[in-house]
């Protein structure tokens, strides 16, 4: 992970008196709010498929995609091949358990915070 969260998203989340668990993923992780939607909704309807997250968040296939990818990068969400019966395969995805999340969060806060550290140190 990165240590960069979006300054304006972290000056924003330090003003806000109770940001809840959505704001806060968005600041450390640096993702945008459909991404951050489609974490949640992963956590309530784990083992979907692009095709229905899409009709779920009301956003085309493409867009979905992208979030999705975003999200396995910044390791939120993991994605299974299910082999159909048919033939060929589905790609179901799966949101990174809440509790793991937030260790996910803390590491990346903690690996930020040493970047800033570091910057003040060099200060002369």
């Amino acid at each position: 992970m990165e240590p960069d969260p979006d300054p304006s998203r972290f000056r924003d989340l330090m003003l806000d008196s109770e940001p809840g668990f959505e704001e806060v993923l968005r600041c450390v992780f640096g993702i945008q709010d459909h991404e951050a939607r489609l974490y949640l909704e992963l956590l309530n309807a784990p083992d979907s498929t692009v095709a229905e997250l899409a009709e779920t968040v009301d956003r085309d296939r493409s867009n979905v995609n992208r979030g999705l990818t975003t999200l396995m990068e910044k390791h939120l969400v993991d994605r299974r091949r299910r082999l159909l019966d048919s033939g060929g395969h589905v790609y179901q995805y799966r949101a990174t358990a809440p509790e793991e999340a937030r260790e996910l969060m803390h590491e990346t806060l903690n690996e930020w915070a040493a970047y800033v550290h570091e910057r003040i140190d060099e200060f002369p």
